[in-house]
């Protein structure tokens, strides 16, 4: 019985890694280098294919394709396909392919050796027992040429075919046992089924049930998917086929899952009157794919806590080593203000990565507007010169029919002067950047693959004339900490933050590029049917410092004791009176008291089940002229959805003295 393994990995070195991996494990492997090869390969027998997911869009798939559809009924090969990770679900092409091919397994890469010997031990066993059951098959073939070519009286023949045909049900019964699978045939008029013990057994029941039905089989499975499989079945009868896996619950109370195959037998009348087909326990394959997948899971989390840890070692290193030599000499004034500054500076830095962290992982407080994009790219355009330089020409292709688009105006900004920056970094200081805007309409098939709905949509592009990027480089830009940047000279974090701010906003964000062609990401935002909010001035972010005029009290809400201590020091250096509360209880019980508080200033994560902005709601109904002011430096989903519902003023942290004073006497209202 084969043995080989087939390889089709054409890009890069994970044919001879594989290789590597597995021939040392007692798996001898053959790496083809096209798909033809793989098909010629095919026909001198193998126990299982490894494939990557990009060597399938080839137009030579059809013949794989045809291989596998064209395979005799007793051969099912096993396919292993190495996926590329997406936070999307697959295009209908790729999902279509997978579906022809049969008996796929997909992992997603990178997949870790143990696991990777460990599936493809599975698929040989598997088809090991397949090829013992075409041994099976063919003696039961010659049995029955043999029972044909016997010449005996017609008793003697009758009894001895039925023999025969006794030995050769048993025969197949013990090779669908051996493979673990079950059998079934289901007449449809009558909701009975034949079944093998096997089957029984699947579903935890010892001893053979007296009957069984699609109202039994219904019964086990879980409930949140019984009406789509219960559909399943009613779509075959005229598709001709069932091809499923689902999770049931057994006789015992386990919970497992299993897949279903089967085909439909239809009368002379076009009546559909049967189905049968096979039924397997596959709750071990799946453990294996899930344990894959956290153990990808997990690689992600390190990458982007190393990432974390190597950027802010770095800020810390200049923050604990300028505040040291303060303290061991602080009689220098202007070597301290000199070592504070820098201190600033990089604390500041550490300020915008986690608002780029807080932007991929969609946790910012968005502000969203309905606005004419034209309007802010073209309030934008003096920012966006000066950030590219005087040496890059820099144009503006601008639809004047293009739709309203509801988002954060200052996030909008970002992303665009983000990716404007990359495209300047690109060219090496020299070249052409276009910005451009269109409507476009993306179909059910353009964005199947991207997880966005179909309709109409505003794009905003950004085009330049650099050195472009190769696949590898385009399937990774959107990581958290990738970079093609030197050490140095880049976080890693542009794209991720662009990405982020994109899912936010309902839409997608693409990328088109070459090697030495240039590059054009693409930022396609859902077309409003609100009317734009037109002719608004940009809101001045200066404020004229101003400490408390007449006394005011601030009810200061927060459950960090540094920062509690910091936030109080501020206030009375601005000459506020300051009351403390550490949770939203102690704040409440402020609020219901005598004492005058004219503004709460609470943090929105907190201790207690109450968050800042509902503890705002609870503060209001007590005291409904009180302002408020939010400040933090993480919002949840549900604290940020409460914050935005009530358009509560927030201040991020970290925040110095004068952006806290600055904050309070706009809410407080003295503009």
């Amino acid at each position: 019985m084969p043995n080989r393994i087939l390889l089709l990995a054409p890009l890069g070195r994970d044919a001879q890694v594989m290789i590597r991996i597995l021939e040392p494990a007692g798996m001898p492997c053959e790496a083809c280098r096209d798909i033809n090869g793989l098909c010629m390969a095919l026909n001198d027998e193998a126990a299982g294919v490894i494939v990557t997911e990009e060597a399938l869009f080839a137009d030579e798939v059809s013949s794989l394709i045809d291989w596998c559809e064209q395979q005799p009924p007793w051969s099912d090969l096993p396919i292993i396909v190495l996926s590329k990770k997406q936070a999307a679900p697959r295009s209908r092409q790729s999902l279509k392919i997978f579906e022809r091919l049969g008996n796929v397994v997909l992992f997603e890469r990178p997949i870790n050796a143990e696991t990777l010997v460990s599936a493809v031990r599975s698929i040989v066993r598997a088809r090991r027992r397949q090829y013992h059951a075409r041994a099976l098959l063919m003696d039961l073939e010659t049995t029955a040429s043999q029972m044909r070519a016997l010449n005996v009286t017609l008793e003697e023949r009758v009894a001895s075919r039925t023999r025969e045909l006794d030995g050769a049900r048993e025969t197949l019964a013990f090779a669908l046992d051996s493979a673990g699978m079950g059998s079934w045939d289901l007449d449809l008029g009558s909701d009975t089924t034949r079944r093998s013990s096997r089957h029984d057994q699947i579903f935890g029941y010892s001893d053979g049930l007296p009957s069984w039905g699609l109202r039994q089989f219904l019964g086990h499975v879980v409930p949140e998917e019984r009406d789509q499989i219960a559909k399943t079945f009613e779509d075959a009868i005229w598709t001709g086929s069932v091809d499923f896996d689902c999770r049931i619950v057994r006789a015992d109370g386990q919970t497992r899952w299993i897949s279903v195959k089967g085909k439909v037998k239809v009368e002379e009348a076009d009546a559909p009157r049967r189905m049968a087909g096979i039924i397997m326990d596959i709750t071990e394959r799946k453990q294996t794919e899930e344990s894959l997948h956290q153990a990808q899971k997990m690689e992600a989390i390190g990458q982007l806590t190393g990432g974390v840890a190597h950027d802010f070692n770095n800020l810390l290193t200049v923050i604990v080593g300028g505040l040291d030599m303060m303290i061991r000499r602080p009689d220098q004034p202007d070597r301290i203000v000199r070592l504070a500054e820098a201190a600033m500076m990089a604390a500041r830095r550490g300020e915008k990565l986690t608002q780029q962290l807080l932007a991929f992982s969609r946790r910012q407080v968005l502000r969203p507007e309905t606005v004419n994009p034209n309007r802010l790219l073209l309030d934008f355009e003096g920012l966006a010169r000066r950030a590219v330089g005087e040496a890059i020409s820099l144009k503006l292709d601008l639809d004047p029919g293009v739709f309203p688009i509801r988002v954060d105006p200052t996030q909008l900004e970002a992303a665009v002067l983000n990716l404007m920056v990359n495209a300047r970094d690109a060219m090496n200081g020299r070249g052409e950047i276009t910005l451009r805007s269109r409507n476009v309409h993306r179909g059910t098939q353009a964005v199947a693959d991207r997880g966005v709905p179909p309709g109409a949509y505003v794009m905003v592009s950004i085009s330049d004339t650099g050195a472009g990027m190769d696949a590898a480089t385009r399937a990774r830009v959107f990581e958290p900490f990738f970079t093609t940047k030197e050490v140095g000279k880049g976080s890693g974090l542009g794209l991720a933050q662009v990405y982020g701010f994109m899912r936010s906003a309902g839409g997608d964000v693409t990328i088109d590029s070459e090697v030495g062609e240039g590059t054009v990401v693409k930022l396609h935002f859902p077309r409003s049917t609100d009317e734009a909010v037109e002719g608004q001035e940009m809101k001045s972010s200066k404020v004229p410092l101003r400490r408390a005029t007449t006394g005011e009290t601030v009810l200061l809400v927060e459950d960090d004791d540094d920062v509690l201590r910091m936030a109080v020091e501020s206030l009375e250096e601005l000459q506020y009176r300051v009351i403390v509360s550490r949770d939203a209880k102690e704040a409440l019980d402020h609020l219901n008291g005598e004492a005058r508080i004219d503004i709460m200033f609470s943090d929105v994560v907190m201790p207690g089940g109450m968050n800042g902005a509902q503890l705002a709601v609870a503060a209001r109904r007590i005291r409904p002229d009180l302002k408020i002011l939010l400040t933090s430096g993480y919002v949840g989903q549900a604290s940020a959805e409460d914050v935005v519902d009530q358009e509560l003023p927030v201040l991020n942290k970290p925040y110095g003295r004068d952006e806290l004073a600055e904050k309070l006497r706009v809410v407080l209202g003295e503009r």
